[in-house]
């Protein structure tokens, strides 16, 4: 869920999207993508470095055994190959939107309008909540279908495009713990999975798959780790069937978090192929550059393995101003690039972490629980402070 305080096949699309003007155009001499990005007027995200986070066990005392059969991805027939897919120009769920959604309920539009005496709801509000911010979903929605369908009905009414993030794996936040929780058992996940696929039906959207499932692998025995294979594979496929519209991408970490070799490794397991491709960088504060060079490392790696060029997307919500080497509400982190298609390989850049939200009891909010909003942190990130 939206607690954690670190922690997508084709490519970029035309669109007005936070104000900049992007043209996608085709690119013969690109055959693993087809695709080339031309900015106008698009600004990149600061230079930064953060660090991992590092995670600690925090699943549930009693891990299900891991199924019989593997539902790994050589179940699933593999998608066409990247240079026979439609362009983004055409066939992405940007393109047939007029932009990114802005959600009216998110944390940060909430706390701006019930203070609007504080003088921090007028920077909060024209800085952060005006921006196209990911929702995220999980064990906390009592009816995950309703929910997940009133949020994508209101994008889709107003003709834009829903990012929605998946976190509720059994055993989740194997290693932080902030963010521990999830469904009890694999049969809730899977009745929980089908239900959220199929709510988003046939309409576009961008879906975050999971974060911390694959880094929190360094925590977890072979057993859990087959546990949670299955799942993945399950919920990539139900995405791949239900909503062939969305765009979707497995977490994969961080520049820090699972070297390119092993994160491939990872990636092939838990159904890859199924989707558009992974995201890197959710909840962190790498550079985009760096996460670009990052991602590049790993595609080389999955082609090794026999599968198509990945799209990926980047969370840039906090990557704006280098890193304090430490993950949990580090000061003098700050804004990066507002959401917008890729200019330099990625599909997009999304803001996946709700800035202002809070990592955990620490860093510079030592008394903000996890998963709470702080409109303190919200304006040290406007400021860099």
């Amino acid at each position: 869920m939206q607690v954690r305080g670190w922690q997508v096949t084709g490519a970029a699309v035309a669109m007005l999207a936070a104000g900049i003007v992007l043209a996608v155009t085709a690119n013969a001499d690109d055959s693993t993508r087809g695709y080339e990005v031309e900015a106008h007027g698009s600004a990149a995200a600061g230079p930064s470095s953060q660090p991992a986070r590092p995670f600690a066990s925090a699943g549930p005392s009693s891990q299900p055994a891991p199924p019989s059969a593997s539902a790994g991805p050589s179940s699933q027939p593999a998608p066409p190959s990247a240079s026979a897919r439609p362009l983004a120009k055409t066939s992405g769920p940007l393109a047939k939107t007029s932009g990114f959604f802005v959600d009216p309920n998110s944390e940060p539009a909430k706390w701006a309008r019930a203070n609007k005496n504080d003088p921090r709801a007028a920077r909060i509000s024209a800085e952060i909540a005006t921006r196209p911010i990911a929702k995220w979903f999980g064990e906390w929605f009592t009816d995950i279908g309703a929910s997940v369908d009133k949020y994508v009905d209101a994008a889709t009414a107003a003709g834009k495009l829903p990012v929605l993030v998946a976190y509720t794996l059994p055993g989740r936040d194997a290693c932080s713990g902030f963010s521990g929780g999830g469904q009890k058992t694999p049969a809730e996940y899977k009745r929980w999975f089908s239900a959220f696929a199929g709510a988003i039906g046939d309409r576009p959207a961008v879906v975050i798959v999971e974060p911390d499932a694959l880094g929190d692998a360094e925590c977890m025995s072979a057993e859990q780790i087959a546990v949670r294979n299955e799942l993945l594979n399950f919920a990539t496929r139900e995405l791949r069937a239900k909503a062939p519209q969305a765009w979707a991408y497995l977490d994969a970490g961080n520049v820090g978090w699972g070297e390119p070799a092993e994160m491939a490794a990872r990636l092939h397991d838990a159904g890859v192929r199924n989707v558009r491709g992974f995201a890197l960088n959710v909840s962190n504060f790498y550079p985009t550059a760096k996460t670009v060079e990052h991602a590049e490392k790993i595609n080389a790696q999955l082609k090794s393995k026999g599968h198509h060029t990945a799209g990926f997307v980047i969370d840039t919500s906090r990557n704006g101003n280098g890193h304090a080497g430490s993950w949990c509400n580090p000061p003098k982190r700050k804004l990066g690039s507002a959401p917008q298609p890729g200019t330099t390989g990625e599909d997009y850049r999304l803001w996946v972490k709700t800035p202002g939200i809070s990592d955990g009891p620490c860093g510079t909010a030592p008394g903000v629980p996890s998963g709470t909003y702080s409109p303190e942190l919200a304006v040290k990130l406007i400021d860099g402070s």
